[in-house]
């Protein structure tokens, strides 16, 4: 039974919502960002890089947290955002060029999470969970919301189909020709059957946002501690989350380049990859895999197919059948010598949707010596391997869309 519920968004008023949201922050070069600050003075980048009002730039840790609910407050101060003043859910629709997206912006449980209601298939890193724990502690606002995915309900679906054909709160357009669309839900019976549709779901998966919601459960973990009269409907017991359909989720995959062949020669390279692989060269013939367990490589100026030899292969849980733990188990640690696929530099994942060449032109660049591509992991095999209390490799999945700051912000 997933929990969620509406809350007072602050937000930007209508008339400057389109100069206000932004991509996120690490998303932007800095000379990207840098002119966004110089020439937009309604940007949220202006509250999440609160150094560039005093031309500094290298502000760190706690004084630069501060300074950022500083900003927050001049942005509310200077009525660029206000807080709604009754309760909602806000059904937001983001048009690409190629697809649309159209879920809910909620307040999601951090009891969910503990509970494996809502459930992670990647892991976190400790270090990020403690920074950004503290960045939430010091700032009292969450402008990102986490990325969650549910089985397609018909309820919810036709509650979104009712507020598609009205006006909108927002409707603008970016550079990037993305449409994006926002209507905000306050009908107390429209929120009733929301709420209610989402109680009749079992799990909510965590598609993107592993780290701001690990670190949204230790802070509340932390406040409510510091608070002797906590009851668990304190603000900080939630975080906000965008709840999408599995039918609009969009994964692809990372491609892998590694810097060095751990001391063999091309030929020999191939003669162990070939304990495990049916090997064709195509040449200069792109190939791209059809198919799972289905490898595309370049190397030493040839694209090669890899088939996994399956009888030589052990498949023992729903992780062990996924493409990017088979080419660690069978490549990237016995023969490349890659243990650490998080952390090791001799590995480099990509994620180029625009570039279909981007296999060849970097290791013909000379800055690698060979990499693999493969197909992109299914929902199905997502869910599997998660309801098996099970993680994914680092780098596995891309996952859109991917969602704009200040678009809502969540206050506890």
């Amino acid at each position: 039974m997933a929990i969620v519920k509406p809350f007072k968004a602050v937000r930007a008023t209508r008339d400057k919502v389109a100069m206000v949201s932004s991509k996120p922050y690490e998303i932007y070069t800095p000379e990207m960002r840098n002119a966004k600050l110089a020439f937009n003075p309604f940007t949220f980048l202006h509250v999440i890089n609160p150094g560039y009002k005093y031309q500094k730039q290298n502000i760190f840790g706690e004084l630069r947290f501060k300074l950022v609910h500083n900003r927050y407050l001049e942005f509310k101060e200077d009525k660029i955002f206000t807080q709604d003043k009754i309760p909602a859910f806000y059904i937001y629709q983001k048009n690409t060029k190629t697809k649309s997206f159209c879920g809910i912006i909620a307040a999601t449980s951090v009891a969910d999470y503990h509970n494996k209601v809502i459930k992670k298939h990647e892991g976190t890193l400790k270090k990020r969970e403690l920074l950004f724990e503290n960045y939430l502690k010091n700032t009292g606002f969450n402008a990102e919301p986490v990325l969650l995915t549910y089985p397609d309900n018909e309820e919810i679906d036709s509650i979104i189909k009712k507020y598609k054909v009205q006006r909108p709160e927002y409707e603008f357009s970016t550079t990037d020709k993305d449409t994006h669309v926002l209507w905000v839900v306050n009908n107390a019976i429209d929120i009733e059957k929301i709420a209610t549709a989402f109680k009749e779901i079992d799990t909510l998966y965590i598609a993107d946002g592993h780290h701001r919601s690990t670190s949204s459960c230790l802070l509340a973990e932390r406040l409510a501690k510091e608070n002797p009269k906590h009851t668990g409907a304190e603000d900080y017991n939630f975080f906000m989350s965008y709840l999408l359909p599995e039918s609009e989720l969009s994964i692809f995959e990372f491609n892998r380049f590694i810097t060095d062949l751990n001391g063999l020669t091309p030929n020999e390279f191939l003669i162990e990859l070939d304990t495990f692989f049916r090997i064709e060269n195509r040449r200069q013939e792109l190939y791209k895999p059809k198919e799972k367990h289905h490898f595309s490589m370049y190397l030493n100026g040839s694209f090669y197919a890899l088939y996994l030899r399956k009888s030589l292969y052990n498949f023992t849980d729903a992780l062990s059948k996924l493409d990017a733990q088979i080419l660690y188990k069978t490549v990237l640690k016995p023969i490349l010598g890659i243990d650490d696929i998080r952390n090791d530099s001799k590995i480099v994942y990509s994620q180029n949707k625009t570039d279909s060449l981007e296999l060849k032109s970097k290791v013909d660049s000379g800055d690698f010596k060979v990499s693999f591509g493969m197909l992109p992991t299914t929902i199905k095999e997502l869910k599997e391997i998660v309801d098996g209390d099970l993680l994914m490799p680092p780098k596995t999945t891309y996952i859109e869309p991917k969602l704009r700051s200040a678009l809502t912000i969540y206050e506890f």
